[in-house]
């Protein structure tokens, strides 16, 4: 089995090592990620300048570009042969709810879904200095799955893995995406040549967290398992539109 990761929090980060890690000997895995930390970069490609494909001492390859720059590089340039997965994380943060809008570490495992590849985003819903062995456990356990018996359509998975020692993890939820309130304001300051600038401020709290969503399985002890499409068409506002043209 051919496995591609990547990530956006960059090539060094401790998530993508514990992922590497975990699936070493599942299959031939090959890491290409960002060289930076590429947090919030959505879906952007780089088009305005070359990419450059550097190897790290890991063996991990780094990219002077964003999660998808990585992923499209990689599939349509760098590899001889089309990868069987996509494996993207471990992200150390949530990517639940309207975070999936933003995330580059979905946005890596989108790459790979348009491009042909099953692919797998996880995240461990962590704030702060955190253990990535239970969601390596996690992440390995998906793909073996996989390995055994290929899902016959095409397929994105997002999974987020409450912060919990593996042994007090109660199970897996297949769950649709919550929803967040809108975000906090931006953070206003001044530098120190009295110029203003602005910080992005904090994600919302939850407001769609009820049972079947992604917040509640992970706030109740269970790895949230969503799958993604990406047919942004609102099919029940055609008609709508339709009739409002036509007026």
């Amino acid at each position: 089995m051919r496995i591609l990761l990547s990530n956006d929090d960059g090539y060094f980060a401790p998530g993508l090592q514990a992922l590497s890690a975990a699936l070493g000997d599942v299959g031939q895995v090959t890491v290409v990620a960002p060289e930076r930390d590429r947090s919030g970069a959505s879906n952007s490609l780089t088009l305005d300048r070359p990419l450059s494909l550097r190897k790290a001492a890991s063996g991990f390859h780094y990219v002077n570009g964003t999660p998808t720059d990585c992923v499209h590089l990689a599939v349509t340039g760098m590899l001889d042969e089309l990868p069987d997965m996509v494996v993207s994380g471990i992200n150390h943060g949530a990517n639940m709810g309207d975070d999936t809008i933003y995330s580059g570490t979905v946005a890596a495992a989108t790459e790979g879904f348009l491009l042909g590849v099953p692919a797998i985003a996880i995240s461990l819903v962590a704030k702060g200095a955190s253990d990535f062995s239970a969601a390596g456990r996690i992440a390995r356990a998906l793909v073996e799955r996989f390995q055994r018996a290929p899902v016959q359509v095409p397929t994105l998975l997002n999974v987020n893995v409450p912060d919990l020692p593996y042994e007090q993890i109660k199970g897996i939820r297949v769950t649709r995406l919550g929803k967040r309130h809108k975000a906090e304001p931006t953070i206003k300051s001044l530098t120190p040549r009295n110029e203003t600038v602005y910080w992005v401020g904090a994600a919302g709290a939850a407001q769609d967290a009820g049972e079947g969503t992604d917040f509640h399985a992970v706030a109740n002890g269970y790895v949230s398992v969503t799958p993604l499409q990406i047919d942004l068409t609102h099919q029940g506002q055609i008609a709508t539109v339709r009739d409002w043209l036509a007026r």
